[in-house]
C-alpha cells in the first residue's frame, strides 16, 4: 500500500537517483497543510518536504489532529485516544513516505507546531530507531500520547525545542516543566525562548534553520 493516511503536499528533493532527507511537516489545531509548508522557501533543497493536513475538520479550510474541548471552567481536555491515533498514522505515513519518495532512512526529521509539536514529539519519543531529528514549536511533551521506548535509539535523538515568553495558549512554564522528559533520559535537546505569543518569530525561524542545516549535514 502506497497511499498516505493524511491528506498531503510535497516538494521534491533536488537529488538525483539517491535517496534524500525527509521534512515532515505537522501543523497546529485550526490550520492546515499549507501554513508550515510556507518554511519551506528557505529549507535546503535536497530535502524532500511532506505537510501533512489533521483530518478533523473544525472549521473552513481548518483542521486538527484530535479535539480540544473547554468547560464553563475553561478547563481544557482532549481526545487522548484520538491523539494517539493520529501519532501511529503519523508514524505509518513517515513508513510509506520513505518508499515512495525515496527517502533516506537515516536522515528523517520531524517539524510540528503547536499540536502538532505534541504529536511529533510522541512519534519521536515512542518510535525513536526512525527518527533523527525533531523540530518542536510552540508545544510540549504530553506523557500521555507518549509510550516511551527503552531503545537505545532515545539517545540518538536530537531536539529543537521553542517557546514565547508570551504563549497565552499553551504556557511557557508548562512547555519548560515538561522537557524533563528529556533531561531524565539524557536526550540531545536545544531549547530556545523568544519574547513573542504562540507563533515563530523572524529570529527563531533562523535560529531553528540553522540548528536544522548543522544536524542533517
Amino acid at each position: 500500500m502506497n497511499k498516505l493516511p493524511f491528506f498531503h503536499i510535497h516538494r521534491k528533493s533536488n537529488l538525483e537517483n539517491v535517496p534524500s532527507p525527509l521534512l515532515l511537516m505537522v501543523h497546529g489545531y485550526g490550520s492546515n497543510e499549507q501554513d508550515l509548508f510556507s518554511f519551506s522557501r528557505a529549507i535546503p533543497e535536497k530535502f524532500t518536504i511532506i505537510s501533512i493536513r489533521g483530518d478533523i475538520e473544525i472549521q473552513y479550510n481548518g483542521y486538527a489532529w484530535y479535539n480540544i474541548s473547554i468547560d464553563y471552567n475553561g478547563n481544557k481536555s482532549y481526545d487522548t485516544n484520538k491523539a494517539i491515533e493520529s501519532r501511529n498514522n503519523i508514524f505509518k505515513t513517515i513508513e510509506i513516505c520513505k518508499n515512495k519518495y525515496n527517502i533516506n532512512s537515516n536522515n528523517i526529521t520531524l517539524l510540528g507546531f503547536s499540536q502538532g509539536s505534541m504529536l511529533v514529539n510522541a512519534v519521536a519519543l515512542t518510535f525513536p530507531d526512525k527518527i533523527r531529528n525533531v523540530v518542536s514549536l510552540s508545544g510540549a511533551f504530553d506523557p500521555n500520547i507518549i509510550n516511551l521506548s527503552s531503545s537505545d535509539s532515545l539517545k540518538k535523538l536530537s531536539f529543537y525545542v521553542s517557546h514565547g515568553l508570551n504563549d497565552e495558549i499553551l504556557p511557557f512554564n508548562l512547555s519548560k516543566e515538561s522537557l524533563n522528559i528529556l533531561k531524565e533520559n539524557n536526550i540531545d535537546y536545544t531549547f530556545e525562548k523568544y519574547p513573542i505569543g504562540h507563533g515563530v518569530s523572524p529570529e527563531n525561524f533562523k535560529s531553528m534553520l540553522k540548528w536544522l542545516i548543522k544536524k542533517t549535514i
